[in-house]
């Protein structure tokens, strides 16, 4: 019997060029190993259609996001109500195969009576008003702390609604489960780890020759980020080369690279070039100002990187701890740094990493279990 699925995507998921892409095209890819027909429906906004696609899906439909002024609504958030479709809904409505839901974003069918017996699967991204209220902490903007606080109580009551109408919930953390089923009472969630495209450790053994902080450097949490690195960290250590790289990084943040002395700013690299900065690096510094979700850079640098040195919200919750060095301030990040840039990355640590990420980000086994949610009705609780 063929197995057929809708997948609604809050973007076009290729090229994978940033870290939030991982996990809606390598699903696509595994789901395609597994014997799905894909039927792939895309929100466009910046990117534009890819025949790449086409070749682990069925079929691949385009459908203009309603940016500005014309995707407000009073009453639903703006990333849910921009992304309402009549052409979406026809085409969902054609035929009864189960529908995956890529984010909150893809939810506006949720509210849509004529989807009440169907099967819709919900794949969270972020408890996402949780996700708004820290980008609200980390802009300097009044205008988008203002707008950000507003979409974050719009999605906590939207969130709060829309998560019992799903047939099923799969979370990318425990952490999030943990939240739904404290915070809105939700039973039906499990977590079902990001898709990802390594499978292996690469990371090399011995000593690199500088320090990485990588990332969508036009995000505003990022920038933050890399400029708390430049001010409070790598100006007491000049000794140690810092290099900042990223998508699209802004003239405040160049600037402060120049003062520095010793930070560089790579934008915009290929894919090929951010990989080769984090296998060459000797330490991947990687701290966040948001504890939720999981952190798809900090995965992209345990599976190729030398040494990581986070803080506390970047493993929250999470198994990666142990493969981390955990600073809770600038001194503690002063300090680790210190301790490791000369410190060779070993065989151990590598086996460790082995251990922890293996068996849990495994495409083809997390795919199987996909299905099984999916066809056999059988959700497994934790």
């Amino acid at each position: 019997m063929e197995r057929h699925l809708h997948i609604v995507s809050l973007d076009i998921p290729y090229p994978v060029n940033h870290g939030g892409l991982f996990d809606l095209f390598y699903k696509l890819v595994a789901l395609h190993q597994a014997g799905v027909k894909i039927h792939l429906h895309c929100f466009e906004y910046g990117r534009t259609p890819q025949p790449e696609l086409e070749k682990y899906c069925a079929s691949v439909q385009y459908y203009e996001r309603q940016c500005g002024h014309k995707g407000f609504s009073h009453k639903l958030p703006y990333i849910v109500a921009s992304r309402c479709s009549a052409e979406l809904t026809t085409n969902l409505l054609q035929d009864d195969y189960p529908v995956l839901l890529e984010g909150i974003h893809c939810t506006g069918i949720l509210q849509d009576d004529r989807f009440a017996n169907r099967k819709i699967i919900l794949r969270l991204h972020n408890v996402e008003y949780q996700y708004y209220r820290q980008l609200a902490d980390s802009t300097y903007s009044v205008f988008k702390k203002l707008y950000y606080l507003h979409e974050s109580k719009l999605l906590k009551t939207y969130e709060a609604a829309i998560a019992h109408k799903a047939t099923v919930i799969l979370a990318v953390s425990e952490q999030d489960v943990a939240t739904y089923r404290t915070q809105f009472g939700v039973k039906n969630i499990m977590h079902l780890p990001v898709f990802l495209p390594y499978s292996e450790i690469k990371s090399k053994e011995g000593i690199g020759c500088f320090c990485l902080y990588q990332g969508n450097l036009s995000v505003e949490e990022n920038e933050k980020a890399a400029l708390w690195l430049m001010e409070e960290v790598f100006s007491e250590i000049p000794a140690a080369h810092f290099i900042v790289a990223g998508k699209d990084p802004s003239r405040k943040l160049e600037r402060a690279a120049e003062k520095s002395g010793h930070t560089c700013i790579v934008a915009n690299p290929s894919e090929q070039e951010m990989q080769d900065m984090i296998t060459k690096a000797q330490i991947n510094i990687l701290p966040s100002f948001n504890c939720t979700g999981i952190k798809l850079k900090l995965l992209n640098a345990l599976f190729n990187g030398r040494h990581c040195v986070v803080n506390d919200a970047a493993v929250k919750d999470s198994s990666l701890s142990p493969a981390c060095h955990i600073g809770t301030n600038a001194e503690s990040f002063r300090q680790l740094v210190a301790q490791l840039y000369h410190n060779p990355f070993t065989q151990e640590e590598i086996v460790l990493r082995e251990q922890l990420l293996q068996p849990v980000f495994n495409n083809d086994r997390n795919a199987k279990q996909l299905v099984n949610v999916i066809w056999q009705e059988r959700v497994q609780q934790d």
